[in-house]
C-alpha cells in the first residue's frame, strides 16, 4: 500500500490522485452571466446535491493549479448570484468538452460549442436546451477553501426552478436512468457512461435491522465462492427462511441432484451448494440463496 502525505508532493500530483480515485463524478454544466450581460458556460465535476428541502446543489470552480487564477464562472457568481446547472448526457458530451476550453472573457461557449441558449424563468443565465434536466438556481453562498492554486470555491446554490425533458420519463413520470443516459467524469481524459450494462441495482438495506455478516455461519463467511457483495446480500435479511421452507426447497431437483452427485463428500457438496447460492444472489434471489445454503449447513 502506497502511503502519501499530500504536503510532501506537488499540488498537481494531489489533484491527479483525487480525480483518478474519487470517481465517477457527476458534471455540473454551469451557465452564468456577468454584470455586462456576457454569457458563460463551463463544466465542473466537483459537484453534487446536498439537500432537497430546500433543494441545494454545490459545485466548485477550483483555482487553477498552474497559475492560481480563478475561472469566469466564479467571477460571474460573485457579480450576479444566479446560475443554471444543466446535467450532461452522452449525446452532448463532446460539445460539453469543447465548452471547457478557456476562451477569453466575453466569448460565449454557447456559440463556440454549438449549444442552444433558452431563457430561464426566474434567473438571468440561459439554460442549455440540449440538456435533459436544467436547474435554475440562486447562489446562496460562496465558500473559499483556500487562496493557493487548487483551492476550491464552493458555490452553494438553491434550486428555484426545474426543467425536465419529458422524453426521459418513464410511464410513472419518474426519470428513467436508461433514457437520461448520463455521463460522469473520471481521471484524465476518461468519462463514464451510465447506461446499458454499466447500470445495476443494489437493494436498499431493510428499514428493520438485517442480521449482519457477523451472524453468518463461518462456512459461509469464509467461503471461497461467495464474494463480499454476496455476504452483504445475505446479511441484509431480517430473518432466515423457516425450516419448513428449507425442507420444501431441499426436495427440488437441482438440490437433490447436487447432494446425490457427490455422495456425501462434504467438501464437494458445500462447494457446489455455494456455487448455486452465488448464482441466486447474482440474480437477486436472496431468499432462494439462503434456502440453498441451509439445505446443507
Amino acid at each position: 500500500m502506497l502511503t502519501i502525505d499530500p504536503k510532501d508532493i506537488k499540488t498537481a500530483k494531489v489533484h491527479s490522485i483525487l480525480l483518478h480515485s474519487v470517481a465517477p463524478r457527476p458534471i455540473a454544466f454551469a451557465s452564468t452571466i456577468d454584470k455586462e450581460g456576457n454569457q458563460n458556460l463551463s463544466p465542473f465535476s466537483f459537484f453534487n446535491c446536498f439537500g432537497s428541502n430546500p433543494p441545494i446543489l454545490v459545485f466548485s470552480p477550483a483555482r487553477r493549479v498552474r497559475d492560481n487564477t480563478i475561472k469566469h464562472t466564479l467571477e460571474n457568481a460573485y457579480e450576479i448570484k444566479e446560475v443554471v446547472i444543466n446535467v450532461v448526457n452522452y449525446s452532448m458530451v463532446q460539445q460539453m468538452s469543447l465548452a471547457s476550453v478557456e476562451y477569453p472573457k466575453g466569448v460565449s461557449e454557447f456559440t463556440k460549442a454549438g449549444f442552444t441558449p433558452i431563457e430561464s424563468v426566474r434567473v438571468k443565465p440561459f439554460r442549455v436546451k440540449e440538456a435533459p434536466v436544467q436547474f435554475e438556481c440562486k447562489v446562496n453562498q460562496i465558500i473559499e477553501t483556500g487562496h493557493e492554486g487548487g483551492a476550491g470555491n464552493l458555490i452553494i446554490c438553491e434550486v428555484v426552478m426545474i426543467h425536465i425533458d419529458e422524453n426521459i420519463l418513464d410511464e410513472n413520470g419518474i426519470i428513467d436512468q436508461q433514457k437520461i443516459d448520463l455521463v460522469s467524469r473520471m481521471g484524465g481524459d476518461w468519462y463514464c457512461r451510465a447506461s446499458g450494462d454499466s447500470l445495476f441495482k443494489v437493494e436498499k438495506p431493510n428499514a428493520k435491522l438485517g442480521i449482519g455478516v457477523d451472524s453468518l455461519p463461518a462456512s459461509i463467511r469464509n467461503s471461497n465462492i461467495l464474494t463480499g457483495n454476496n455476504l452483504g446480500q445475505l446479511g441484509n435479511v431480517e430473518h432466515l427462511p423457516s425450516q419448513e421452507e428449507v425442507d420444501t426447497f431441499k426436495e427440488s431437483e437441482i438440490i437433490q441432484y447436487t447432494l446425490k452427485l457427490h455422495n456425501q463428500d462434504r467438501v464437494l457438496v458445500e462447494h457446489e451448494i455455494h456455487i448455486l447460492a452465488k448464482n441466486y444472489l447474482d440474480n437477486g434471489h436472496v431468499a432462494d440463496a439462503w434456502k440453498t445454503l441451509l439445505c446443507y449447513s
